[in-house]
């Protein structure tokens, strides 16, 4: 650890009283199993859609194109969520924002079940866009704000856990549904009203549950502040750590660092670009196309509608294991090195697809085999080594005043890359195939580990408030660049 690192921790993180055991660990893990259903909603909703387009098809009569509107019309609605999400949470407070988003899960969700056509389907979707994009942008700044710096890579992170486990649990029930009843009309509204069942848990739960203290000491609101606290850590913790993020609060006051008028100041400005580079790179792998179109992507490779369907559930279970690994290993690796690793092997695994296509024509009985387990592996990389470091370091790298718009802004260009990809890709695959595709996904891997390589600082190890000083000077990129031991 450099000497300008050790000065710069100094006045944060040693003068912490150490974390301890107690009531207020368990309170403090409620508290995140319960924001946390938000990623679950997230991963579900945006998950069912994989299963449920092609009996919807059927019945609504889609066209290829307005498939794409469908599928694309919740990720769209997820950017205008993200931003919209993230500015509410600032002024409005993050708990309130969440309560919000658990109702418009269920508008969304009910609306979609009961669509009698595409219109209203599209609107269903959208409003189903507007909570997972809220929620994408909100929770994890919500687990981030309430964490030890010491676990916070590990706490922050459950939401993406739960987001692929969302995930697993569409396409479990999509393989059930569309297996025993798949012969019946609108087999896929039940698929889709499931999600109600999460959406009515989170709004109970998030009634209970406490506002983030970070986000009430920023509103002048410091013994509602050290009230929370003190009901997730040590008091003497909670006095420590109040006093160390009102300083920098008031200090950001001064310097008047909120909304686009932080942006004057190029250090800010540079980490929300780093922010919306991180983001859109993870969205260009092309995981959520596989997430949305996997059983298209598998009845191309050669499986049948319904082998597709139950093969669709290995990618699923791989990135809940992946995501278990992934959250053993955010304590104890440094956020580049995973997210170097990561990138390194989804572009590995996008050319082998590539290969594998052309080496294996259509007909060959071992093509489906190989792609699907190609695709697994891709999955694996991609949650064990990316997603969730990527989501964490979106949540812990923006200084306090403009957190939530900056994630939200940063989160909005994550969901226009991801829409834009949903939109198209079924018309990418058409066209240029399944080796086109992923070959271009391989080249786009290759220019985000360039990105990565030369832009994105570490930041395991440290608190919020040591972070933000460094991003609010460029220090960050002085001596966090390279991966660092942590500072503790």
């Amino acid at each position: 650890m450099s000497a300008t690192q050790a000065q710069r921790d100094g006045a944060h993180t040693p003068s912490l009283p150490p974390l301890t055991n107690g009531p207020h660990r368990k309170r403090l893990g409620m508290v995140a199993m319960v924001a946390t259903f938000g990623g679950l909603l997230f991963g579900y909703d945006t998950g069912v859609i994989n299963g449920a387009l092609r009996p919807m098809t059927a019945d609504l009569g889609l066209t290829p194109i307005t498939e794409g509107i469908v599928t694309s019309s919740l990720l769209f609605g997820a950017a205008a969520g993200a931003v919209g999400g993230g500015r509410l949470a600032d002024t409005w407070g993050r708990r309130k924002t969440i309560i919000l988003l658990a109702v418009l899960f269920l508008v969304g969700a009910l609306s979609c079940v009961f669509a009698p056509n595409f219109e209203v389907m599209v609107v269903g979707r959208v409003i189903l866009g507007l909570a997972v994009g809220g929620a994408s942008s909100v929770v994890p700044v919500y687990l981030a704000e309430l964490a030890p710096y010491e676990i916070r890579g590990s706490l922050a992170g459950r939401n993406e856990l739960m987001i692929v486990i969302g995930q697993l649990a569409a396409f479990v029930v999509n393989a059930i549904i569309g297996n025993l009843w798949g012969e019946f009309g609108g087999v896929w509204r039940i698929m889709l009203a499931v999600a109600a069942v999460p959406a009515v848990a989170l709004f109970l739960g998030m009634l209970r549950m406490p506002e983030s203290p970070r986000w009430l000491i920023s509103r002048g609101r410091t013994q509602e502040a050290l009230a929370v606290l003190k009901t997730i850590r040590s008091s003497d913790r909670a006095e420590a750590e109040m006093a160390d993020v009102k300083h920098l609060a008031d200090e950001e006051e001064e310097m008047n660092l909120s909304g686009w008028g932080a942006l004057k100041n190029k250090w800010i400005l540079r980490i929300l670009l780093v922010g919306i580079g991180l983001g859109v790179a993870q969205q260009l792998t092309g995981i959520n196309s596989i997430m949305y179109y996997g059983q298209s992507v598998l009845v191309e490779a050669g499986f049948s509608s319904s082998g597709a369907l139950i093969a669709n559930i290995a990618p699923g279970v791989i990135a809940v294991v992946g995501g278990v690994i992934a959250l053993s290993m955010m304590q104890r690796v440094n956020r580049r090195t995973t997210l170097l690793l990561g990138f390194t092997l989804t572009t590995i695994c996008h050319f082998l697809i590539g290969i594998a296509s052309i080496a294996l024509p259509v007909g060959n009985p071992a093509r489906p085999f190989v792609i699907l387990f190609l695709v697994v592996a891709f999955v694996g990389s991609m949650q064990t080594f990316l997603n969730i470091a990527v989501w964490v370091m979106l949540s812990e790298i923006f200084p306090l005043h403009i957190r939530g718009f900056a994630i939200g802004v940063s989160i909005f260009c994550l969901w226009i890359a991801n829409a834009f990809l949903g939109l198209f890709f079924p018309t990418l695959v058409a066209s240029v195939g399944i080796t086109g595709t992923f070959f271009m996904f391989g080249i786009v891997g290759i220019l985000a580990l360039i990105f990565i390589y030369t832009q994105v600082p570490e930041t395991r190890g440290r608190t919020l408030e040591a972070l933000e000083e460094d991003v609010t000077t460029g220090a960050i990129y002085l001596v966090h660049k390279t991966p660092a031991t942590a500072a503790h």
